[in-house]
């Protein structure tokens, strides 16, 4: 599912700062890590086992959001005949940990890295995933480097992968890279992620598959008052992000024909969750015809507007459900993500995400012909349910930040009205359900008898606790 990225000012309220950490110790997060991990983190960071092959002369770089310090991927874009050669470089953190170890034992308890607004609970020691295993420019590491072949539409022709060392030359941010690019003086391989993000896009529309790249939300003082702004995705990040997900889709489709691995699922949205969007919709004034499939109509939205970042977000609900599932001689019933409307695994975050590092380690073996590592093998079974409950918990603690905030915003206006549309009746408590702010567009609960889905109200702000995250509206 997309996830919110949030940014906050250092001179937070006492309030929020408050909430923040009694939200860390509700979710169980900690920045700190068993003496056994720092120790075992350390002692490698000296010794890693590197592989043989050495790519570092080929220019790949990096593009981050701003002070990114674990650097997952880095990519070289060339021409290929008519087509096109994609090297994307995932981090390889097998070259430092060992399977079972103290690092690895508490990588599956977190089972990710955890967000909050200047501030992170890494999956690995920061040593690692922020330095050693991090792959920053000018620095030789080691790396998965996957080479995928493309057509001239774009789609794709073959596949290799394999470890080996390599060294960004550069990491720009995507402000910067964005920025290159519209004053005509970008490097060509920028001008190339353009012409490949491009045509990328053009095969998800084709095959029927929709990603949403969501704006970047934000807390900020206005005129001395708390507010949340968005800003919306940049082209060069939906471009980017293609890249990402050309890797994702060449791992799934490399695991499901050796029967073995794991893949990110997603059943199809329900009609109840498509007619509640359409509701959303509506109300927010975004056209949504009946003969318009769900794809289409997320192209159409301006994330330029506060509305359209409202719809943005509203259009994750179909997002719902998305799910792991692992194999090993036998295909599981369900195999393809149908947002993306094909096979998909998680395979590009490595140093933030657990299961990447057995989709690459699995990929790898079986694009070498070689057996998949028993080390994979024996975690596989369990993988899935250790990923949903971390996708859980970092589900609560993203929506406890945005609850946080919200009712940052809304605090200084307890007592007033505000217009709305009630999105949602709670089926089982009529009198309770969903209120989408106009001016805000913010969802909140709101409470009050005979509330019907779709229908216009003027609500009442009645409480907004700030170290709760809670507010209440009532008509």
């Amino acid at each position: 599912m997309p996830t919110r990225a949030f940014a906050l000012t250092d001179d937070a309220p006492a309030e929020l700062t408050e909430g923040l950490s009694r939200l860390q110790e509700e979710v169980g997060l900690s920045e700190d890590f068993s003496e056994a991990a720092e120790e075992e983190a350390f002692a490698t960071c000296g010794e890693p086992r590197l592989p043989a092959a050495d790519l570092t002369a080929i220019d790949f770089f990096a593009i981050d959001p701003p002070g990114a310090r674990d650097i997952d991927q880095i990519m070289e874009l060339s021409r290929d005949g008519s087509g096109y050669l994609v090297r994307y470089a995932i981090a390889d953190l097998t070259a430092f940990l060992t399977p079972g170890g103290p690092i690895d034992q508490e990588a599956h308890q977190r089972g990710q890295t955890f967000y909050a607004p200047n501030r992170r609970f890494p999956l690995h020691p920061p040593v690692l995933s922020e330095g050693a295993a991090s792959l920053h420019a000018g620095q030789t590491r080691p790396a998965y480097v996957w080479q995928m072949r493309l057509g001239r539409d774009g789609e794709v022709i073959d596949v290799d992968l394999g470890r080996a060392i390599v060294r960004s030359r550069a990491q720009l941010t995507y402000a910067q890279a964005q920025e290159q690019l519209d004053s005509k003086r970008a490097d060509p391989q920028l001008e190339l992620l353009r012409e490949i993000g491009t045509k990328r896009l053009g095969v998800e529309i084709a095959r029927g598959g929709v990603s949403l790249n969501l704006p970047a939300q934000e807390v900020e003082v206005v005129d001395d008052e708390w507010r949340l702004v968005f800003r919306a995705a940049r082209e060069v990040e939906d471009w980017n992000a293609q890249i990402s997900l050309l890797t994702g889709i060449c791992a799934a489709n490399i695991m499901l024909d050796a029967k073995v691995g794991i893949v990110r699922t997603l059943p199809a949205a329900t009609a109840q969750a498509t007619d509640r969007l359409r509701v959303i919709a509506e109300a927010l004034g975004q056209s949504w015809p009946r003969d318009l499939g769900y794809p289409d109509f997320v192209r159409s939205i301006d994330p330029t507007t506060p509305r359209g970042v409202a719809m943005m977000y509203a259009c994750t609900a179909l997002f719902r459900g998305a799910d792991y599932a692992a194999f090993d001689g036998e295909l599981p019933e369900e195999t393809e993500h149908a947002a993306l409307a094909t096979p998909y695994a998680h395979t590009t975050a490595p140093l933030r995400r657990l299961v990447d590092r057995y989709s690459l380690a699995c990929c790898t073996a079986i694009v070498a012909g070689e057996e998949v590592p028993d080390w994979v093998r024996q975690a596989l079974p369990d993988l899935p349910a250790e990923m949903k409950a971390s996708s859980q918990r970092a589900s609560r603690f993203e929506r406890g930040i945005l609850d946080l905030v919200e009712a940052l915003a809304l605090s200084p206006h307890v007592g007033q009205q505000f217009e709305g549309t009630v999105v949602e009746v709670d089926p089982d408590k009529p009198e309770r359900g969903g209120l989408l702010l106009d001016a805000l567009a913010v969802e909140a609960p709101v409470s009050g008898p005979g509330l019907v889905a779709g229908e216009r109200v003027k609500a009442t702000l009645e409480m907004a606790d700030v170290v709760e995250g809670k507010v209440r509206f009532t008509v």
